[in-house]
């Protein structure tokens, strides 16, 4: 037994210094667990020394790191900043998954084109004096406006402040208009230094200096689908945004008889919001709020004007209170495609009078001509005349193609100002000429070529 155990003590001996050359054990004949304990000892001493600090330095890891990420101002110096984030959430399905989009940048934007924009849109209220059958009363009607300039001019459009005839009372002028400036509990007087009602546009001025001017965009440059921001005072509601997107640009709208080329959106706009400002996603104004379409049906249609439109408009204004234009000097209307198949004549323009020593009578322009082309571009209404005819200045010469004698001639036409008479009743009742602007009244030509 002892030879045996022995033995076999010594096959175990060196079995384990062949597994282990370079730590010699040496190990007491008498004392059979002395191989036992040293391998013990071996495994706790790993644990000890590697296992554990392994496992702690990845658990003291993944809670920096988890804390880093969770403070954002960390998480976007680790990180930068990304402008949409999108990821996945599956449900209890492995087929049905939702995307989420992290919203927060938009939302930034939204927020700092807002804080930038209503310091520089004011709230117009107008006082009204009412003629009916009922007796006389006092009305008032609300809208918006922009601050141009520190010193206190503001545009607005000149509906907001000019007044309306209807069938059953009379608006006389506005006896009194008040402007509410943002985070101010004050109203000031504002009295008008210039309207004009061929582009819907007025500039007040209040007594008030320090204010915030807006920032004027370039709206030649607005594309379809750009984010847009409606600032204004709706129903009476101070500062209010809505936001949506540029559906049209160079949209022509007509309304109250004047034609206007606008900025189509799908933001809000809603009674009181006329005059307020549009801006894109830098806070920068590129239209002024003017009408929407209302009814059955009808939602998200709203228009501006154009602020690169504008400028010139708001200086004269300013400057002389009134704007320049150049003046032809006829009365007429429109010769429609059903009337010129009628009578076999061209589409255009029927010239029912010319006033006497105007452009038109001092060129040769006769009664009964028939305007087809300004410059080589083709004219079916008074609109489109003046639409053209608006792009030149005081004092240039423009051709017209004019259709006499069952013949098409050339007649060329110096531009004068247009009197101020002219535009003053214009000014007055800018409902009267509802194909035509600038001096032309509607008139019927059956007689002349029955």
């Amino acid at each position: 037994m002892d030879n045996e155990n022995d033995n076999q003590f010594n096959m175990n001996v060196e079995s384990h210094n062949n597994t282990y050359d370079d730590k010699q054990f040496n190990f007491s004949p008498n004392n059979k667990f002395k191989k036992t304990n040293s391998k013990t000892n071996y495994n706790s001493g790993f644990g000890k020394t590697v296992f554990v600090p392994f496992i702690s330095g990845i658990v003291g890891a993944t809670l920096v790191i988890g804390t880093c990420f969770g403070i954002p101002s960390i998480k976007e110096k680790l990180i930068g900043r990304k402008s949409f984030t999108t990821f996945s959430t599956s449900a209890n399905s492995s087929d049905n998954s939702t995307n989420l989009v992290n919203l927060s940048e938009f939302s930034n934007t939204s927020v700092s084109v807002a804080e930038k924009i209503l310091p520089s849109v004011v709230g117009i209220s107008v006082t009204y004096q009412i003629n009916s059958f009922f007796g006389n009363s006092t009305g008032e009607a609300t809208g918006s406006g922009i601050i141009l300039t520190e010193d206190g001019y503001i545009v607005t459009n000149n509906h907001v402040i000019s007044s309306e005839n209807s069938s059953y009372y009379a608006i006389e002028e506005a006896t009194g208009i008040k402007v509410k400036l943002y985070n101010d509990s004050n109203s000031y007087d504002a009295k008008v230094i210039g309207t004009d009602a061929v582009t819907d546009l007025a500039v007040l001025k209040i007594e008030k200096t320090g204010l915030t001017p807006a920032t004027i965009g370039n709206s030649n440059d607005v594309k379809v689908g750009e984010f847009v921001i409606a600032a204004g005072n709706p129903l009476g509601m101070d500062y209010s945004v809505t936001s949506g997107i540029v559906s049209a640009v160079n949209r022509e709208v007509e309304s109250d008889g004047t034609t206007y080329n606008a900025i189509q959106i799908d933001a809000a706009i809603n009674s009181g919001n006329s005059g307020g400002a549009l801006v894109n996603s830098k806070g920068e104004v590129i239209g002024i709020n003017t009408l929407k379409f209302a009814g059955t049906g009808v939602e998200g249609i709203g228009f501006a004007i154009p602020i690169s439109s504008t400028t010139s408009i708001i200086d004269q204004l300013i400057q002389y209170k009134t704007v320049k234009r150049p003046y032809i000097g006829i009365y007429g209307s429109s010769v429609d495609s059903a009337t010129a198949q009628r009578y076999n004549i061209p589409e255009g323009i029927y010239v029912e009078s010319v006033e006497k020593d105007s452009p038109a009578d001092k060129a040769g322009l006769k009664q009964t001509d028939i305007i087809t082309k300004i410059e080589g571009k083709e004219v079916k209404s008074v609109n489109e005349l003046n639409q053209i005819k608006y792009n030149y200045n005081i004092g240039d010469t423009v051709k017209l193609t004019v259709y006499r004698d069952k013949a098409e001639t050339e007649i060329s036409i110096v531009l004068s100002e247009q009197p101020a008479e002219k535009e003053s009743s214009n000014n007055q009742q800018p409902n009267q000429n509802n194909n035509n602007q600038g001096g032309f009244n509607s008139g019927s030509i059956f007689d002349f070529f029955r």
